[in-house]
């Protein structure tokens, strides 16, 4: 069973950067793909972002160029480095993992997650 915990999440003024980062507090990555999910009040869980076990990246266009996500399998952990905040980036932002080597968009197809950590972007 894998167990994820977030940190990192905090209150940034527009155009600022924060560095999320998701470790395993149990078990291991695996091959598992990664993500980064977030949601804001009143929506729906939206992907921000995918890896591989082999680091092959995908993102959501409202973040594409803004957000880099990294993983480092022998410390089981994954990043999300956030450049240029909007304030429509402001969510609670959550790591998942899959067990498929295959990462996907739909966050019912995940099988663990982390407990979210807010990230607030002020104008």
């Amino acid at each position: 069973q894998l167990v994820l915990v977030e940190s990192g999440g905090g209150l940034v003024q527009a155009g600022g950067s924060l560095r999320l980062s998701c470790t395993a507090s149990r078990g291991t990555f695996r091959r598992y793909a990664m993500a980064w999910f977030r949601q804001a009040p009143g929506k729906e869980r939206e992907l921000v972002g995918t890896i591989t076990w082999s680091t092959s990246t995908a993102y959501t266009e409202s973040v594409e160029g803004r957000f880099t996500i990294s993983r480092d399998n022998a410390k089981n952990a994954v990043y999300l480095q956030m450049n240029s905040l909007k304030p429509e980036d402001t969510a609670v932002y959550y790591c998942a993992g899959r067990r498929n080597i295959d990462p996907s968009s739909l966050a019912r197809e995940y099988d663990f997650w982390g407990q979210g950590t807010q990230v607030t972007v002020a104008s």
